[in-house]
């Protein structure tokens, strides 16, 4: 098993090229084992997925720091690959609390996390500019201090909360950098000439989030020829997960059949998996 040291060494490479990637993005520590037997280069978690694995809801500190860590270490023991975290607002709304989830999230074996500048509050869903810097400011004099590369993602989340707003998010964006994030991130962006133009206006590696409904249906190739380093599906495999199930329920509750069977993996297909020597 590589030290926390080369694993991050191995996603900052990842980061900085030639080509793009695609980083997986588990909610567990089994959907953990399938991607790196899929040959996933890295893994992020989802913070939605992991609230649906809990029966909650997204965004709105549903979940804990102590759980999503939790989360996080589990992922990070199942696997040999990089793993990064999506940290939501860091569980606070301070530039120290902001910190201080940087610090355990390292302590948990990541070697990166987004920190973002939505509230969660929906009267006013969007840290103030100069707070939502300050924030990441914070987060990222933690992440500088580390022994080793934590590749901190700055978010921004206007298109995500109602705020279509390409030039503000652009002026976040820039200032994260600025403020020492590693990586910029701005999901909700998805067509085509409004990600080159992001990708233009950075100089860090740009992660965009796929996957949305009714976005272009943009191919990996067409990505990377926009400028994008890394490509994210958040909640994708797990949203993917449980419309199976839930098609399978209904199928079963409602015609009596159980055609789902015949698409479903076998049970020593997925022992497979698990038994990977990559995972």
């Amino acid at each position: 098993m590589p030290t926390q040291a080369e694993k991050a060494a191995v996603f900052q490479t990842l980061h900085h090229g030639p080509g793009i990637f695609v980083i997986g993005n588990p909610w567990d520590a089994g959907s953990a084992r399938i991607l790196t037997a899929l040959g996933y280069p890295a893994l992020s978690t989802t913070s939605a997925g992991l609230a649906f694995s809990l029966g909650r809801t997204d965004g709105t500190a549903s979940v804990t720091r102590d759980e999503a860590l939790a989360n996080a270490r589990a992922i990070v023991e199942a696997t040999h690959l990089p793993v990064a975290a999506d940290l939501e607002n860091g569980y606070g709304h301070t530039p120290e609390a902001a910190a201080e989830t940087i610090r355990r999230a390292a302590e948990v074996g990541l070697v990166g996390g987004s920190i973002e500048d939505a509230t969660g509050d929906p009267a006013h869903p969007i840290y103030d500019f100069s707070h939502a810097v300050e924030r990441v400011a914070a987060a990222a004099a933690v992440a500088g201090s580390l022994p080793f590369s934590f590749m901190l993602v700055g978010r921004a989340e206007n298109f995500l909360h109602g705020r279509p707003d390409l030039d503000d998010t652009i002026r976040r964006l820039q200032a994260f950098e600025a403020a020492g994030a590693q990586v910029l991130y701005a999901p909700g962006i998805t067509r085509p000439q409004d990600i080159r133009t992001l990708c233009a206006s950075l100089g860090k590696p740009v992660n965009v989030l796929v996957g949305l409904k009714n976005a272009p249906p943009l191919t990996v190739q067409q990505l990377d020829e926009l400028g994008v380093r890394r490509i994210s599906l958040g909640s994708g495999f797990s949203r993917a997960a449980l419309t199976a199930f839930f098609h399978a329920a209904r199928e079963v509750r409602d015609d009596g059949t159980f055609h789902f069977t015949e698409e479903s993996l076998y049970l020593s297909e997925l022992t497979a998996l698990f038994r990977s020597p990559d995972a």
